[in-house]
């Protein structure tokens, strides 16, 4: 009977194309995986992978064969790690990824209630505004927006992530609000440069009746980064395109007002990626429910929303 190591040795090899990141992913050495996918070729007596410089192909019978072992060993290892979840206390160090202005505003407050649920959990919690690598990185999951998933990798959606235009009252005062997006051309505007990209961030505005049109916002003052963005706000240097989340503190005490209630971008949603073909370590499991849970508790997706029930429409109003 093939162990699991040899049969999960073959799939991830299929899936990455090669020895070497088949290893990197499941964290041993290219040769330790090579090694069980030749013991499994030897024991079913077939040739599972073409080798050569460029990289590996399946042959036919690796195609079968991954076709018949791919979902039920994610099913196998899925059960297994439900099992060690109710084994012993989630314990050990918790390695998390997150952007900084939101996961300072909206998880780090979490991080009491969590420490307190599990007490043998050391939380080493990075701040960045970057996509990390899991696996290479070796972090244990990530918290972020809009990314793009790797073989391997999935998310689970805590919060929707729309973005507004928002302005400080001092500086809308005398000002006649715009009524669509193509209005916020005739205001100052904080713009933001994406360092990945080099480029500036262009949305597009929609509104209930499923119309949409672009925000024509100027580039008065371009910055980098969100929570910057949302200081030269409040600072009243101009309109700025922000998600709901970066602003929601702004917008329930007034330092921020909404413009264009009846409009917003959808940019995503807030998830929380893990790798989840391989046995997740019960500490991993154990962050990942809780804290789908306390979005939940927090009330995040709705508050997170741009059209959550208490805002009317029409005019500018405040959250």
């Amino acid at each position: 009977m093939e162990t699991l190591s040899n049969l999960e040795a073959f799939v991830r090899s299929a899936e990455c194309g090669s020895f070497s990141e088949a290893a990197r992913r499941l964290g041993l050495t290219p040769a330790a995986v090579s090694r069980n996918v030749a013991i499994l070729e030897r024991n079913l007596g077939v040739r599972l992978f073409y080798r050569s410089t460029r990289g590996l192909k399946l042959t036919e019978a690796g195609e079968s064969f991954l076709a018949s072992v791919g979902d039920p060993l994610d099913l196998l290892q899925g059960a297994i790690a439900a099992v060690t979840a109710h084994g012993p206390e989630p314990a050990g160090t918790l390695k998390l990824s997150m952007p900084p202005s939101f996961g300072v505003a909206h998880v780090l407050p979490l991080l009491p209630g969590f420490l307190a649920r599990y007490p043998l959990i050391r939380a080493e919690w990075h701040f960045e505004n970057r996509v990390v690598d899991l696996v290479a990185e070796g972090y244990d999951a990530a918290i972020s927006g809009a990314v793009e998933l790797s073989p391997g990798i999935v998310a689970r959606k805590l919060a929707p992530l729309h973005g507004i235009a928002v302005a400080s009252p001092g500086y809308m005062a005398g000002r006649s609000a715009p009524i669509d997006p193509a209005g916020l051309s005739d205001f100052d505007g904080i713009a933001r440069r994406v360092l990945r990209t080099g480029r500036i961030r262009h949305w597009t505005m929609r509104n209930g009746a499923g119309h949409e049109m672009a925000a024509e916002l100027p580039e008065t003052v371009v910055l980098n980064e969100p929570s910057a963005i949302r200081e030269a706000a409040r600072l009243g240097l101009g309109v700025a395109l922000l998600a709901v989340a970066e602003v929601l503190s702004d917008l329930e005490d007034g330092r921020l007002i909404r413009l264009l209630p009846d409009w917003y971008a959808d940019v995503g949603e807030v998830s929380v990626y893990y790798a989840s073909r391989s046995l997740l370590p019960a500490k991993t499991r154990a962050f990942i429910d809780w804290i789908d849970a306390a979005f939940r508790e927090s009330r995040y997706p709705e508050r997170f929303s741009a059209h959550p029930p208490h805002i009317p429409s029409g005019g500018v109003q405040r959250l």
